[in-house]
C-alpha cells in the first residue's frame, strides 16, 4: 500500500502535469483564432482575449504566494485573528487595480499597440532612459523575486513529500519553465485559473478538516480561550504578547505595501493591457474581490482554529503550522488537493513574472532599440528588414524565456546572500520605481520624462538606502519613505521642467 507522502506526491506532480498540458494546448488555440493579431500581442497580452473569470483568476493568482497558504496562517495560530488586520488589506487588491488602472490601460494599450508597462512608459514620456532603466529595474526585481518562489516550490515539495530540495526544484522548475516559454500570456493566464480555483477549493478543504478533527466550533472556542487568550480580532494573540506589525506605523506600512502601493507592480497593471471588453473587467472587479477575500479570510481563520491541534511543544517555525496540519490530519488525496494550492501560488507568481521579463527585453530593449523597428508587425509587409526581425522574434522569445527561468532555477539551488538579501525589498523596490510614473502618468497631463526619471532614481534610492538603514520612526517600513520621495520628485520636477505637452502623446495617453 502506497504511504501517504507518495500519495500526495503523486496528486501534486498530475496537477503540474495537467498545468502543463492545459497551458500549451490553450495557447495553441489562441494562436489559431488569433493568428492576425501577430506574434507579439499573442504572445505577451494573449491578444486582449481575457474574460471576467480568467481576469480576476489571472490577478488574484498574481497577487497570492506562498506566504498567503502556509506563513499568514501560520502566523495567525500563534497571534489568532489579530493578524487579519495585516493581510485584510489585499481583498481589495482587484477591485483596486481595475477601478484605478483597468479601462485607462485598456484603452491606451489599443491606442499604442502596448503589451508591456514599458511600452506605455515609452508612448507616456518618450524617453530612452525612462525605457532603459526602468526594463533593467524590472529584469533584476523580478529575477530575484523568480528565485525565492523556485525555492519555495522546492522546499514545499521537499517537506511534504520527502523528495530531495534538488529533484523537488527540477520538476517543478521545469513544468514552469516549459508551459510559459512555449505557452506564453496565454498559457499563464489560463493556468492561473486553474491556480485559482485550485486555491479557493483548497481553501475550504483546509477550513473543513480543521474544524472537523479539531472537534467542533466550540471546542476550539474553548481550547482558543485557555490556552491562547486573545485569539479574536481585537486581542494580541499567543499569551498576550504583543505583535509588533500591529503597531500603528507598521500596520499602516503593510497595507501601503500590499494595498494601495500595488498599482505600481508592473506584473499587475500588465493584467489591465489584455482583457476583452468593460464587461469583463467589471466582472473581474467582483469575482476578483470575492476569491481574495474567501482566500485571506479562510486561510487566517484556518490558522487561528488550527491551534489546539499544534504539538503542546509548539513547532520550530510558523511556517511549519499548516504543512503539520495537513499532513497529520487529513486524508491523503485531500493533503495532496490542498497542497496543490500553496504550489499553485507559487507557480502563478514565477511564470507573470517570467512572462514580463522576457517581454522587457524582447520587445522593449531587442526590437525598438538594437535592431530599431517599429513596434507594429504589420510594417513587417512593407520592408524585408522588418520581416526578418521579426521572424526572429518568436523563436529568441521561446529562448530567452526559457534562459531566464533556467537560470533562476539554477540560482535557486544555492542561492548567494546578496540575491536574498535582495528579494527582501525587490517586491517593495518594485512598488518606489513604478508607483509614480503609472499612477502620475495616467492622471497628471504634466507629468514628463524629467519626472519619471527623479521618481524612479530618487525613489528606489530611498528605499533601499532605508531598508539598509533602520531609522524610521513609529515603526514605518522603508516602502512610505520611497513613495513619499518619489512622489514629491515626480511632481517637483514636473513642474520645474513643464512645457506644452506634445498633442499626439495627449491623443494616445489621455
Amino acid at each position: 500500500m502506497l504511504s501517504k507522502k507518495t500519495v500526495v506526491l503523486i496528486i501534486l506532480i498530475a496537477y503540474l502535469l495537467v498545468n502543463l498540458y492545459l497551458g500549451i494546448r490553450a495557447s495553441r488555440r489562441s494562436a489559431k483564432e488569433n493568428a492576425g493579431s501577430g506574434f507579439l500581442t499573442n504572445y505577451f497580452a494573449g491578444s486582449r482575449s481575457m474574460g471576467g473569470v480568467v481576469l480576476a483568476m489571472t490577478l488574484v493568482a498574481t497577487y497570492t504566494s506562498a506566504s498567503s497558504f502556509l506563513g499568514g496562517p501560520g502566523l495567525a495560530s500563534s497571534f489568532g485573528m489579530s493578524w487579519s488586520w495585516v493581510a485584510g488589506v489585499q481583498i481589495g487588491a482587484t477591485f483596486l487595480t481595475l477601478g484605478v488602472l483597468g479601462k485607462k490601460f485598456a484603452l491606451i494599450s489599443r491606442r499604442t499597440n502596448s503589451v508591456t508597462i514599458n511600452d506605455y512608459l515609452r508612448a507616456r514620456y518618450d524617453s530612452p532612459a525612462v525605457v532603459i532603466i526602468c526594463g533593467i529595474a524590472m529584469v533584476i526585481f523580478f529575477t530575484t523575486q523568480m528565485i525565492a518562489q523556485f525555492i519555495g516550490g522546492a522546499t514545499l515539495l521537499q517537506t511534504v513529500t520527502g523528495l530531495p530540495y534538488w529533484a523537488g526544484l527540477l520538476l517543478f522548475g521545469a513544468v514552469v519553465i516549459i508551459y510559459t516559454s512555449v505557452g506564453g500570456f496565454k498559457a499563464v493566464v489560463t493556468t492561473d485559473t486553474i491556480q485559482g480555483i485550485v486555491m479557493t477549493c483548497g481553501t475550504f478543504l483546509l477550513l473543513f478538516f480543521v474544524i472537523h478533527e479539531a472537534g467542533g466550533m466550540s471546542n476550539i472556542i474553548s481550547s482558543l480561550d485557555a490556552g491562547n487568550p486573545g485569539w479574536d480580532l481585537m486581542g494580541k494573540g499567543e499569551y498576550g504578547a504583543e505583535i509588533a506589525a500591529l503597531k500603528p506605523g507598521a500596520l499602516i506600512s503593510f497595507w501601503v505595501l500590499v494595498g494601495i502601493a500595488v498599482l505600481g507592480l508592473p506584473q499587475t497593471a500588465v493584467r489591465c493591457m489584455g482583457f476583452k471588453d468593460t464587461e469583463s473587467m467589471h466582472k473581474a472587479m467582483i469575482y476578483g474581490t470575492v476569491v481574495i477575500g474567501i482566500l485571506m479570510i479562510g486561510m487566517h481563520l484556518a490558522g487561528t482554529l488550527a491551534y489546539p491541534l499544534l504539538p503542546e511543544g509548539g513547532l520550530e517555525s510558523t511556517d511549519q503550522v499548516i504543512p503539520y496540519v495537513v499532513m497529520k490530519y487529513m486524508p491523503a488525496w485531500a493533503a495532496g488537493l490542498f497542497l496543490a494550492a500553496p504550489l499553485a501560488a507559487v507557480m502563478s507568481t514565477i511564470d507573470s513574472l517570467l512572462i514580463l521579463a522576457s517581454a522587457t527585453i524582447i520587445k522593449d530593449i531587442y526590437l525598438h532599440y538594437i535592431k530599431k523597428v517599429p513596434l507594429d508587425e504589420s510594417a513587417a509587409d512593407d520592408d524585408p528588414a522588418y520581416a526578418d526581425a521579426y521572424a526572429k522574434v518568436p523563436k529568441y522569445s521561446f529562448a530567452l524565456t526559457a534562459a531566464i527561468g533556467v537560470i533562476g532555477c539554477l540560482l535557486a539551488l544555492n542561492p548567494p546572500d546578496i540575491i536574498v538579501w535582495i528579494n527582501l525589498f525587490a517586491f517593495g523596490g518594485l512598488e518606489a520605481t513604478f508607483f509614480w510614473p503609472i499612477i502620475g502618468g495616467l492622471y497628471w497631463k504634466k507629468g514628463n520624462s524629467t519626472a519619471c526619471l527623479a521618481s524612479t532614481v530618487l525613489g528606489l534610492a530611498t528605499f533601499i538606502f532605508f531598508n539598509r538603514v533602520k531609522i524610521l520612526p513609529f515603526g514605518l517600513h522603508e516602502i512610505i519613505a520611497g513613495l513619499i520621495v518619489s512622489g514629491i520628485a515626480y511632481f517637483v520636477a514636473g513642474k520645474l521642467t513643464a512645457k506644452e505637452p506634445d498633442q499626439e502623446m495627449l491623443r494616445k495617453c489621455f
